[in-house]
C-alpha cells in the first residue's frame, strides 16, 4: 500500500522562490499542510522542485495543488540513484485550477531522488504557485 515519502528527513530543493523572499514564499510551505501558504517560484522558463529521499523509495502517485493562473501545462518527473543521472519516470498534464490533483506513475523503478519540471505554465512569465506538493509510494530500503 502506497505511504507518504516525504517526511522530515527529506531534503528539497527549487529551482527559485519570488523575489527571494522565502520567508513568505519558500519550498517549506509546500510541505506544511496550510492552505494559506505556497512556494511562489519566480519567473523564467521550466522551474523545478527536486527532492533527496533518506532511503531509496517507488514512486506511485504525484500530489499537486497549484493556485489557478499559475500552474504547468506539462510536468516531467524523473528520478535517479544517488550519484546517477536524472532519467525521466512519467509525464503528467496538471489542469489550471485550485484543485489538489493526482497523478499516477506507472512501473516507476527504485530512485533516491526526484525532480519534478514544470514545462509551460500558464502564467505569461513562467511562474508557478503550489500549495501542496506530496509523494506517495513505498520505500524499499
Amino acid at each position: 500500500m502506497a505511504s507518504q515519502l516525504i517526511c522530515s528527513e527529506t531534503q528539497s530543493r527549487v529551482s527559485s522562490v519570488l523575489n527571494r523572499d522565502v520567508k513568505q514564499f519558500g519550498k517549506k510551505f509546500m510541505f506544511d499542510y496550510n492552505e494559506e501558504t505556497c512556494w511562489n517560484s519566480d519567473q523564467g522558463d521550466c522551474q523545478w522542485v527536486l527532492l533527496e529521499f533518506p532511503r531509496s523509495v517507488k514512486v506511485s502517485v504525484v500530489k499537486l495543488q497549484f493556485q489557478g493562473g499559475f500552474s504547468a501545462k506539462t510536468c516531467r518527473l524523473e528520478g535517479c540513484c544517488k550519484d546517477g543521472d536524472f532519467t525521466e519516470l512519467s509525464q503528467f498534464y496538471p489542469e489550471d485550477n485550485n484543485c489538489l490533483q493526482s497523478f499516477p506513475i506507472q512501473e516507476a523503478p527504485t530512485v533516491d531522488k526526484v525532480k519534478i519540471l514544470f514545462e509551460n505554465s500558464t502564467d505569461f512569465f513562467g511562474r508557478i504557485i503550489v500549495y501542496s506538493l506530496d509523494i506517495l509510494g513505498e520505500k524499499t530500503s
